[in-house]
């Protein structure tokens, strides 16, 4: 098959997957399998490319499956040029409140399960700290209000920087920049409150690892940090976030990749999201239109010539009946990666300019 345009892969990555998502029990139970999977089709017109016509986007495997304290998720995709692994891990539940998991699965960073609504997510996405799958083991406790979860995660899922073709975007090895990740251990809590008769969520994150230079065998210090903030009331979601990772490697920058494509990225940088959402419920035959405003900027912390910021917004709405899931956003950025920009927070000299697409992605999830 002939690889898609690289704007559409991006497109590709990004569904929050509100059907069937991933959750295992909490509590004992009987034995059980759900076999599922999803075909999605997407159409993008684009200011600054060729507008790609309505295609087969993604094909999609899942298994959930568990006895009693135990349980198991996975899940594998299909895109044109390539194919990947989601998430694939055990667990254990450690009474009501306690669950270990070891395995591929989501790293406990930031707002949970994203920090956006859209299709397209939000910049962290891109830059490997929203939505980002690595193997590792994980123990998670609940106690009232207070939710702890530490993990500790080996690299990145396949071991190999220099392999492009992945879902999540973890450190990529290439000829100027040949670095891959290495160990890190997390963190992440989150206190549930109540405020104007809404549900309050207020947390913080924090990891600290390593990364390796393949040519000097050398490492160097990975870290990154996160406070977050989400209130729902009467179908309004309100979320916000302040995001920051450090690459303490040499010069400014470090190289990412996903969807067969590495790109250049600020090593170090302040990333902030605002974004607000409203669920319409049931209207007409839709079982429920949510509409939503995701924005989200990259802020480098150096001022060298050789990195600026880079801005995401991605205004729309999802419309939901059954299995299917349509998804219609209006995505701008400015000096952002797949919106007409070379990187994220890095300067290559071009123009720094606004650009925008108009996305549309209908998914069915069985």
């Amino acid at each position: 098959m002939k690889v898609f345009p690289l704007i559409f892969l991006c497109a590709a990555a990004t569904s929050t997957d509100t059907i069937h998502a991933q959750e295992a029990p909490n509590a004992q139970g009987e034995p059980f399998i759900d076999m599922g999977g999803a075909v999605r089709f997407n159409y993008g017109w684009l200011d600054y490319g060729p507008t790609s016509r309505l295609q087969l986007e993604l094909l999609r495997a899942d298994v959930n499956a568990g006895a009693g304290t135990l349980f198991l998720s996975a899940q594998y995709r299909w895109y044109d040029g390539f194919d990947a692994v989601h998430h694939a891990y055990a667990g254990w539940n450690l009474g009501d409140a306690t669950q270990v998991r070891a395995g591929i699965q989501q790293v406990p960073f930031g707002l949970l399960p994203t920090v956006s609504q859209s299709f397209w997510f939000g910049s962290g996405y891109y830059l490997g700290i929203e939505d980002d799958y690595d193997p590792g083991v994980t123990v998670s406790h609940k106690h009232g209000d207070h939710h702890w979860t530490a993990g500790w995660f080996s690299g990145d899922e396949y071991g190999s920087a220099a392999r492009y073709d992945r879902y999540s975007f973890d450190v990529a090895q290439t000829a100027d920049l040949p670095y891959k990740e290495r160990e890190r251990v997390h963190f992440r809590y989150e206190y549930t409150s109540s405020l104007n008769e809404g549900e309050l969520l207020l947390g913080a994150s924090a990891f600290r690892g390593q990364v390796q230079n393949t040519t000097t065998r050398r490492h160097y210090d990975h870290q990154g940090a996160a406070l977050h903030a989400q209130w729902k009331r009467d179908g309004w979601t309100t979320q916000l976030q302040w995001a920051r990772y450090r690459y303490s490697v040499p010069g400014d920058r470090i190289a990412m990749s996903a969807f067969l494509a590495p790109f250049e990225i600020a090593s170090e940088a302040d990333v902030p999201s605002a974004n607000v959402a409203y669920s319409f419920g049931a209207r007409q035959w839709l079982d429920d239109i949510t509409c939503y405003n995701n924005l989200s900027m990259t802020r480098p912390s150096g001022r060298s010539q050789g990195v600026r910021e880079s801005w995401q917004n991605v205004t729309g709405c999802s419309l939901q009946k059954g299995i299917m899931l349509t998804y219609v956003d209006w995505i701008a950025g400015k000096n952002m990666w797949f919106a007409g920009g070379d990187g994220i927070g890095i300067d290559d000299g071009s123009p720094s300019r606004w650009h925008s697409r108009l996305n549309l992605n209908i998914g069915f999830y069985f």
